[in-house]
């Protein structure tokens, strides 16, 4: 069974409970997405004229009460008016993982109408800070070619670099570091799983040669912890695109927040707000 839906809310979004007080928080990268990662890039979509459709597949017996209905799988699908462009809440559909942590959004672009397939893909876990996924979102609203390179890569790292991010002294053009060696941005191997739609992309290390590299940016809290967030750029993600995300991420702006993540919560600056 499949059905389209415009429902008033995701099939599973992570909410921050009521009542709890809220926080000027810093730094971005270590604040977590206040468990409304989902509400915030939708509702960032629904302003850019997005629509949302939800689909379910699933089997459904007569007389089944809703909450033993099986659920084959699921998603929250919102698509550009030109269907340029979509953005998929996946976490509810067995996502695939990232730093061990499961996929979120999934958000894609083709270059036209004529192919159903994706000519690039980004990929986000939970508690990347939604304001840096929304920024990234509102700068492929706006471009006219969803997939044309517009920019080198040099301009990711002149991203972070201006919001005091150290480049690293060995891989200086394709490596960055937050301040306190928390959060991180690369330009190296993309992980298996990525879709793209440069052939390249499909040579594995069994030919002995290497593939074109992507952007990958993660927050490791402590050498050695579970990562909090982490971040897949596909190898056509056009560098423009990822320096908006890299530049919003980075940002010193202090975020509002009321859940914070356990992980990194001693490590934040905080004041209350209002």
């Amino acid at each position: 069974m499949e059905a389209p839906l415009y429902p008033d809310s995701p099939l599973d979004p992570s909410t921050p409970f009521d009542g709890q007080p809220a926080f000027w928080v810093g730094p971005r990268h270590l604040a977590g997405d206040d468990g409304r990662l989902y509400e915030v890039v939708a509702d960032t979509l629904a302003g850019l004229g997005w629509t949302s459709l939800t689909i379910v597949r699933g089997r459904h017996e007569p007389d089944e009460a809703p909450q033993d209905r099986q659920v084959l799988r699921s998603t929250v699908l919102h698509i550009s008016p030109d269907s340029l462009r979509w953005a998929q809440w996946v976490l509810a559909d067995e996502p695939f993982h990232l730093g061990n942590l499961p996929i979120a959004w999934q958000i894609s672009a083709r270059a036209d109408t004529s192919s159903p397939l994706a000519t690039w893909s980004a990929y986000f876990t939970l508690d990347v800070p939604g304001e840096a996924v929304a920024d990234f979102l509102v700068a492929l609203d706006a471009r006219t070619q969803p997939t044309a390179p517009l920019a080198g890569p040099e301009l990711v790292l002149d991203a972070v670099a201006a919001h005091g991010w150290l480049r690293d002294i060995d891989q200086p053009h394709a490596v960055a570091t937050d301040p306190t060696f928390t959060s991180h941005i690369s330009l190296g191997e993309v992980p298996p799983l990525i879709q793209d739609a440069d052939p390249r992309a499909l040579i594995t290390t069994e030919t002995g040669e290497t593939g074109p590299a992507g952007w990958q940016a993660w927050a490791e809290p402590a050498l050695g912890a579970p990562c909090l967030w982490a971040v897949s750029f596909g190898t056509s993600v056009p560098h423009d695109l990822v320096a908006v995300f890299a530049a919003s991420l980075s940002s010193t702006a202090p975020v509002l927040r009321r859940v914070l993540p356990e992980a990194t919560q001693e490590r934040l600056l905080r004041a209350p707000a209002g």
